[in-house]
C-alpha cells in the first residue's frame, strides 16, 4: 500500500506498523540544531513564527504541521518544524524553505500524548528491524490533531514515517 502524500495527510489510521512509499514534498520550515532539553522551545518559537506568517497570508499549509529529524535524536537534534506547502516560500526572519524527500519509509499511527512518542518510535523500530529493514535518515512526525488547551491528550494523533535505506 502506499500513501504518496509526503505530509501523510489521508493516511490510513493503523495501529500496525506498514511500509509506504512517500512523493517529495515542500515544506516551510524553521531549521535548527537544538539541544533536546531545548526542543519544547525550539517548537514553540517556530511555531509562533509560522503562524504568524500563515495569518499575514505568506504561507498556505497543504497539511498538518510536522517536525523532520536529519538523524536519530541524540543530545543534540538537528530537525525542521514547519508545514507542507504547494508552493515555494520566499524565506524570510527564520522560515527557509524545506522538503520531505521522495522515500520508502516505514509508517505508524500514535495515538495519546507527544510524551508517549518514544515508544511508538521504538517500537516502529523493533518492527522494521523484524522485517529486515535497515531505517535512517530522515524521519519526521506529523501532528494530524493539532493540540490545543484542554483538549484531552489521548485524543491526539501522530503519523511518523522513517526512511528505509536502500
Amino acid at each position: 500500500m502506499a500513501d504518496t502524500n509526503g505530509a501523510g495527510s489521508g493516511a490510513q489510521n493503523s495501529e500496525e506498523p506498514r511500509v509506504v512509499d512517500v512523493g517529495e514534498q515542500t515544506t516551510a520550515v524553521v531549521a535548527g540544531k537544538v539541544p533536546v532539553t531545548e526542543l519544547r522551545a525550539f517548537f514553540d518559537a517556530a511555531f509562533h513564527e509560522l503562524g504568524e506568517r500563515i495569518g499575514r497570508g505568506e504561507l498556505r499549509p497543504t497539511g498538518p504541521a510536522l517536525s523532520l529529524y536529519h538523524s536519530e535524536p541524540g543530545a543534540v537534534v538537528e530537525l525542521e518544524v514547519g508545514f507542507p506547502v504547494a508552493e515555494t516560500v520566499a524565506p524570510a526572519g527564520s522560515v527557509v524553505v524545506g522538503r520531505i524527500p521522495s522515500t520508502r519509509a516505514v509508517t505508524v499511527t500514535h495515538h495519546g500524548d507527544y510524551d508517549g512518542l518514544g515508544s511508538s518510535w521504538e517500537r516502529l523500530r523493533a518492527w522494521a528491524q523484524e522485517r529486515h529493514l535497515r531505517v535512517g535518515a530522515p524521519l519526521w512526525e506529523v501532528y494530524v490533531t493539532e493540540p490545543h488547551p484542554g483538549d484531552d491528550p489521548r485524543d491526539m494523533v501522530t503519523e511518523l514515517y522513517w526512511a528505509v535505506e536502500h
